[in-house]
């Protein structure tokens, strides 16, 4: 269905010029319906100037009293030549001048966890080019000794949810290739909703990490005892042994 031009300021005018439903202006305009209650309520498009349908040629007043009258008719838009097209556009996805810098790290976080990714569905997800997009595969990029990996979802460039749907696509075409995956490339092909789902490995606790090797009985010790001989003070500093010394002195004495 085709949206009105300008929807979030035709919502605020319909909703201070008509009595129709939050749910009919809702559909009409390609919101939620709680937003356009908070439109009522001042909560959302603080400051947006209404946009006037009637006057744009997008709705008219016969349109307008049949939602009036009826809560359950939807609003249909009149074709207007201006809005052709404004729902499909094509070209690359736009990067704001803010995150324009930081479109690199997430190429590379892309390229290094999700090899299986061409270079078209990367430009996609992240709005770059393929020559950009091979020199970092190459590690040829003038700044690649500077950049580091950063998940485009957490800058911001792309939702979880594209990412997901293009690693989905990526796992379908692998799995009908029939490729051979590793245990790395099949835990990096699932979706966040299934990974999450999928039982933590057992992790040794910090405490006694590095001892798996070490044994806890008391065998090598009970050993090591028995093996090693017993040690007396006299054989330990070579002392000569008593007796001899006793009857010399007995010898001297007057």
């Amino acid at each position: 269905m085709a949206k009105p031009l300008m929807a979030k300021a035709t919502a605020v005018w319909l909703v201070d010029n008509t009595t129709i439903s939050f749910k009919q202006i809702a559909d009409f305009v390609g919101m939620h319906e709680l937003e356009v209650q908070g439109i009522a309520d001042g909560d959302v498009a603080a400051g947006v100037k209404g946009f006037d349908p009637l006057a744009n040629n997008q709705l008219t007043q016969e349109e307008i009293d049949a939602a009036q009258n009826n809560p359950l008719h939807k609003l249909k838009l009149k074709f207007n030549p201006s809005a052709t097209g404004e729902e499909k556009r094509r070209g690359p996805r736009y990067t704001p001048l803010s995150k324009r810098q930081d479109r690199p790290n997430s190429i590379l976080w892309l390229v290094k966890f999700h090899p299986e990714l061409s270079d078209g569905q990367i430009a996609k997800l992240v709005g770059t080019t393929k020559p950009t997009i091979q020199s970092i595969r190459e590690r040829t990029h003038w700044n690649i000794a500077n950049m580091q990996p950063i998940d485009p979802v957490a800058l911001g460039l792309c939702k979880q949810s594209e990412l997901d749907a293009v690693v989905q696509k990526a796992a379908a075409k692998k799995a009908a290739e029939g490729g051979v995956m590793s245990d790395d490339e099949r835990r990096k092909l699932v979706s966040t909703e299934q990974s999450l789902e999928m039982d933590a490995a057992p992790k040794i606790p910090t405490a006694i990490e590095g001892l798996e090797t070490f044994s806890l009985s008391d065998e090598p010790e009970a050993e090591k005892e028995d093996s090693d001989p017993i040690v007396d003070a006299d054989s330990f500093f070579n002392l000569p042994k008593g007796g001899g010394d006793d009857e010399d002195e007995d010898d001297l004495r007057p």
